[in-house]
């Protein structure tokens, strides 16, 4: 059975991104960034995107670049948070 992590996203000024709960990384480039959390999968989308840090063992992820969307998945479909 899967604990659940508490998860807290922050993005400020479309720039910085934070997040706790995550699971892991699943790939990244400067437009996208797909992590998996509480076992579904988060995908960040923008320009000039890098990853920061992540550590597997408290769940920390840190990114900066020019955040355009973040989609959160629901079965199989990710939902938009902004755009």
């Amino acid at each position: 059975m899967r604990e659940e992590r508490e998860s807290v996203l922050t993005i400020e000024q479309q720039r910085k991104i934070t997040m706790s709960g995550v699971s892991s990384v699943d790939g990244f480039s400067e437009t996208s960034i797909t992590l998996t959390v509480n076992g579904k999968k988060v995908k960040i989308e923008g320009s000039g995107l890098k990853v920061l840090s992540f550590s597997e063992g408290s769940g920390n992820f840190a990114a900066t670049g020019d955040v355009s969307s973040v989609k959160f998945g629901a079965k199989g479909r990710l939902k938009k948070l902004f755009q």
